[in-house]
């Protein structure tokens, strides 16, 4: 199936072609539309000498608004962008296709060197497995972008693997976020493209079985359910196969990653929608209620959690590795479910609100705006860490995203719901964006390391004015590599659907001819690199499975036309897997609600006095022969509905009168008594 669209179609009901109807009803002052092809001009030929003056002098004046409205057409000015400068030269479908070369390229160096195996290695063109007999690491990974790609030659030898070779029946342990994301969202996409919208044509394979994809995703995800199953209902980090036990993480005090623990709801509750099994929906929501349960400061969630307690671990906050994607779930559970389930959308907001309030800061001299780190958390004595992975970058793609819930900018501000908050959001996703593409620009190779420090010394007054990127950012030695990440692509695609501006485009553009440039294995495939700051490059030997999973899909789908994949219809899973938006319906729904957020203040030691009195028993309050029995109340009980109750609220209130008037004889003096 192609994607092309056809070039140069004729819009008839755009605001370019209003605007050309407003300069031709000017020119001759008629109300007319704008001429057909072969249409008759707008004038007689029955005037005197002086009408046809004048119609010379209209001619030249039409002539030259002619001449003006080309050359605006030529250059893009009424192509209907939205903030960004249109080049009618440049060639995106031209694009695209290089990008499916790479594919090409990277496909078959693997698919020669190192066929089935998880771990590709392209410079010693080997592989190596992960377990016995391989997870189908990187073919299952690449099925959906095969699909969007219309590589039909490579999708038919993948889909014979996992149909003759996969097998999950293994007793190993596996990672359980990473199996999810990658495996689990790599099958149910896989299902998705081909079932619902029709990605593989019927006639490669007439007699193949179209739950071939969803049964094995099916069958794993039943292997993976056994990492939930601890004291408190967070996920092992780790989970054998076979014997379906959850393992504790190896490292880190057995806690889990916060991250990798709220980074499976997406694909549960996919695979519950298509199965009606609601115990994949309800153990990977009841993840996020513990969670949510701990109610952490301004929506930063520390990095590690216990299983067993279900309580954070250690105080650290930081939205690249080991937190970010719990960000990204909150947002994508919300849409997933069609804006239905509202408790994600408040954390999300709440969330968000966080990252402004202690995490955004700004570097110099350029004024670049990045996200940093709390080591030791809100309540640290240390102060914001200049530190920020290339992982964070995917942030601005999910504020633009949250920002419009997948729409065009002009659409999203139709809505009554649209505020100054998204507004805010956009302008942070955009300032964001601008940082990180200066993350590759910097660099002698175009491409970005895996983590920057930012410079937050302030200049001297007289280099205010400078703007120079490469003063704000710092790159570590040990932290120079490129391990072909797509998180900047991400963004970049997301910002460009939803304002249009092909800035991001062409800022794309720049970085994949970055990646062909000094990626590129001779010998076949493309590989990480060892150091973005030296030329010639260094490269390592390993080939991400993501490369091909989220890194090229993304450059193709931001030079694609804009209806493929609507960010609308449609939730990326953190692996760039598309998975379809649905409804609720009566059958699936929210089972959790969040605790009260309300603040706690500590209570007087009298007022607790107090409300221990008031909860004794009446006989043990009458007994007693206290001067404060005078100021307690009898009213509490004023609610109450029967008889019986106010007959007995009479009687207690007898009863105190005759208390109180015996302690009065008592304090009389004794003549007085007598």
């Amino acid at each position: 199936m192609s994607f092309n669209m056809p070039k140069n179609v004729p819009s008839f009901t755009s605001s370019q072609r209003d605007l050309e109807d407003k300069v031709w009803a000017a020119a001759f002052g008629q109300k007319k539309d704008l001429p057909m092809y072969k249409d008759k001009p707008y004038y007689t030929r029955s005037q005197g000498i002086n009408s046809r003056r004048r119609m010379m002098r209209r001619k030249r004046v039409f002539f030259g608004l002619g001449v003006l409205l080309a050359l605006a057409w030529w250059v893009g000015l009424f192509s209907g962008g939205m903030g960004g400068k249109r080049s009618g030269e440049v060639d995106w479908e031209e694009r695209r296709q290089e990008v499916k070369k790479v594919m090409q390229e990277s496909w078959k160096a693997y698919e020669t060197d190192a066929w089935g195996f998880d771990v590709y290695h392209p410079r010693s063109k080997s592989g190596e497995n992960m377990v016995p007999g391989g997870l189908g690491w990187i073919i299952v990974d690449a099925l959906d972008t095969l699909m969007l790609m219309n590589l039909t030659t490579e999708l038919a030898h993948a889909r014979d693997w996992v149909e003759h070779s996969l097998n999950y029946d293994i007793n190993r342990e596996v990672n359980t976020f990473e199996t999810t994301i990658r495996m689990l969202g790599g099958l149910l996409s896989a299902h998705y493209l081909q079932e619902d919208l029709k990605l593989v044509p019927d006639a490669l394979d007439p007699k193949r079985d179209p739950d071939l994809y969803l049964n094995k995703a099916v069958d794993l995800a039943n292997r993976l359910l056994g990492a939930y199953d601890s004291p408190s209902g967070i996920p092992y980090a780790s989970v054998n196969l076979q014997t379906n036990a959850g393992k504790v993480s190896h490292a880190d005090g057995g806690a889990s990653s916060t991250a990798e623990a709220t980074t499976l709801q997406v694909e549960m509750k996919y695979i519950t929608k298509l199965t009606g099994e609601l115990n994949f929906w309800e153990k990977a929501e009841k993840v996020i209620k513990v969670l949510d349960d701990n109610k952490a400061q301004d929506g930063l969630v520390p990095i590690f959690i216990s299983p067993t307690t279900g309580h954070f671990t250690d105080p650290e906050i930081r939205l690249g590795s080991r937190g970010d994607s719990y960000y990204e779930y909150l947002l994508k559970q919300y849409l997933q479910t069609g804006q239905a389930e509202t408790v994600y959308a408040d954390m999300y907001h709440e969330a968000v609100a966080g990252i402004r309030k202690h995490l955004v800061a700004k570097s110099h001299p350029s004024h670049l705006t990045y996200i940093g780190e709390l080591p030791k958390g809100i309540r640290g004595s240390d102060s914001l860490s200049p530190k920020m992975d290339h992982l964070v970058c995917f942030i601005p793609g999910m504020l633009a995203l949250g920002a419009t819930g997948g729409l065009p900018i002009p659409v999203a501000r139709k809505d009554p719901k649209y505020s100054t908050r998204n507004e805010e959001d956009l302008h942070l996703a955009k300032e964001l964006m601008h940082t990180c593409y200066n993350m590759y620009a910097v660099t002698k190779t175009g491409l970005a390391p895996e983590i920057v420090y930012f410079n937050t010394e302030h200049p001297e007054p007289r280099e205010e004015d400078v703007m120079d990127p490469s003063q704000d950012i710092i790159i570590k030695p040990r932290d120079a590599h490129n391990l072909q990440r797509p998180e900047t692509v991400e963004s970049l695609f997301v910002m460009w659907r939803i304002t249009g501006d092909e800035m991001y485009r062409e800022w794309g553009w720049k970085i994949f001819q970055a990646f062909v440039n000094h990626t590129k294995v001779e010998t076949g495939g493309y590989t990480s690199l060892e150091s973005v700051m030296d030329i010639p490059v260094r490269q390592r030997d390993n080939m991400e499975s993501f490369w091909l999973a989220e890194t090229l899909k993304y450059f193709y789908l931001l030079f694609s036309p804009d209806d493929i994949l609507p960010l609308d219809k449609i939730v990326f899973n953190t692996e760039a897997h598309p998975l379809p938006v649905f409804e609720l319906g009566s059958r699936f729904k929210t089972g959790w609600k969040r605790l009260s957020r309300e603040i706690e203040t500590e209570v007087p030691k009298e007022e607790k006095t107090k409300q221990m009195r008031e909860k004794k028993p009446v006989k043990q309050a009458n007994d007693e022969d206290d001067e404060g029995d005078e100021n307690e109340d009898v009213e509490e009980a004023g609610d109450a509905d029967s008889e019986a109750t106010r007959t007995a609220l009479l009687e207690m209130g007898k009863k105190r009168q005759q208390l109180q008037q015996k302690k009065e004889a008592l304090r009389k003096p004794k003549d007085k008594r007598e």
